[in-house]
């Protein structure tokens, strides 16, 4: 087979979706062989890395990898895809295989079988949460996924069944689940880096996150401030996580709450420094309000963190019973959880072992011979979900007349 594989937000400062495409094609590119991967450091109309030509993932070693269509500035990244050429697939490779990874697309198409990965619905859940250029190009992207895409990756069972639930007119048995995994699993443990030395193991707590509203750092703090005014804890808060959206009063909430030389924001951290973060603290905080899979939670369990999470969405789907399970939305359940972890060692420990455990239940390795199996059998097979349905069609899906 001839892949096409879009790797167009694993540069530099990926988060979610980057690292999705980034650990699944590393291990298609090690379990696939006889396949041959086009890698599209540029792809769709929602993202543009300026630095794609030096950032984006291209394994060297691999001789069954090369690198894709590339664009040289946003404006002709957009206009491609607004208006693709008649040559699209030439100018793609020729791929048998097309693999959406960023929300985006491709609705011209003609021969390759389009796989497309679904990471959450929380533009639509919550609209709120989220900038209007954001939701509508995650919304058009999954629009046109429901009327173009031959099989859907979904990265839990929750995400499947949202998807289900507001595109029932595509076929559940074309949406499979796709758990992410660690990319830590198997890594040697390193010393502390110099950049950590004021932390000390076990006395620090840890949030990971692009900060904006969902990941839900506002009600962490407030929990974690009514923590330390009671005395049961003296360990700082760490965040950790690139600049998102709608948060940039994070700093002034900070003093707000009397927080100031207490929570150390780190901003986006190399994966050195996340390991061992994740190895050495108290324990892991993420009380998300909406997760499609939540990758720092098995990232956590996989370096044996102690692990308090939310009770909603994906999350009790990834973490089981190994970890603390709170309401979100509750500043009071947030801190009893805190205060249960804070207060009992022997507890901690007990969830570290857990979380261990837990995780060896999630594997790239697995996922990528899943995804491949959906790829051989969407070539074996003669039915696809459709080529280009017109705008009649489409209104007619969406009950408009």
């Amino acid at each position: 087979m001839r892949i096409g594989f879009d790797v167009s937000q694993t540069g530099e400062f990926k988060a979610g979706c980057g690292y999705f495409a980034e650990s699944l094609v590393r291990h298609l590119t090690r379990t696939g062989i006889g396949n041959t991967y086009i890698l599209y450091p540029t792809f769709g109309s929602g993202y543009w890395d300026p630095d794609w030509a030096r950032a984006t993932f291209l394994p060297a070693a691999e001789p069954n990898v090369v690198r894709g269509l590339g664009h040289a500035s946003f404006e002709d990244l957009d206009a491609f895809w607004a208006d693709p050429p008649a040559d699209l697939e030439q100018q793609l490779g020729m791929p048998d295989i097309v693999h959406s990874n960023n929300f985006f697309c491709p609705t011209t198409l003609k021969r390759a079988r389009l796989v497309y990965t679904l990471h959450d619905l929380a533009f639509v859940d919550h609209p709120e949460w989220t900038t209007e250029a954001n939701w509508y190009t995650c919304f058009r992207g999954v629009f046109d996924a429901s009327m173009y895409a031959d099989h859907i990756l979904a990265v839990s069972d929750f995400t499947r069944q949202r998807f289900l639930d507001m595109f029932p007119h595509f076929r559940a048995d074309h949406v499979s689940v796709v758990y992410e995994s660690s990319r830590f699993v198997g890594a040697a443990q390193k010393e502390r880096p110099p950049k950590l030395d004021q932390l000390q193991p076990r006395h620090f707590w840890l949030c990971v996150g692009t900060s904006e509203p969902r990941k839900n750092q506002r009600r962490l703090l407030e929990a974690y401030a009514r923590l330390r005014a009671s005395g049961e804890t003296s360990d700082p808060l760490v965040l950790v996580g690139g600049a998102g959206w709608l948060m940039d009063d994070l700093g002034e909430w900070i003093r707000e709450l009397n927080l100031v030389g207490y929570v150390l924001r780190l901003g986006y951290v190399d994966d050195d420094s996340l390991a061992w973060l994740y190895a050495h603290c108290t324990a892991f905080c993420y009380p998300s309000l909406y997760e499609g899979f939540g990758l720092p939670v098995v990232e956590a369990m996989s370096l044996g963190a102690a692990v308090l999470t939310s009770c909603t969405t994906s999350l009790p789907e990834v973490i089981g019973d190994a970890g603390v399970l709170v309401d979100p939305a509750d500043p009071d359940a947030i801190y009893t959880g805190l205060r249960a972890l804070a207060g009992d060692e022997s507890f901690r420990a007990n969830l570290r072992d857990h979380a261990r455990e837990r995780a060896q239940g999630f594997s790239w390795a697995r996922s990528a011979a899943q995804v491949l199996d959906i790829y051989n059998g969407l070539l074996a097979g003669s039915e696809r979900r459709g080529s280009s349905p017109d705008s009649t069609e489409r209104m007619a899906v969406l009950g408009v007349e």
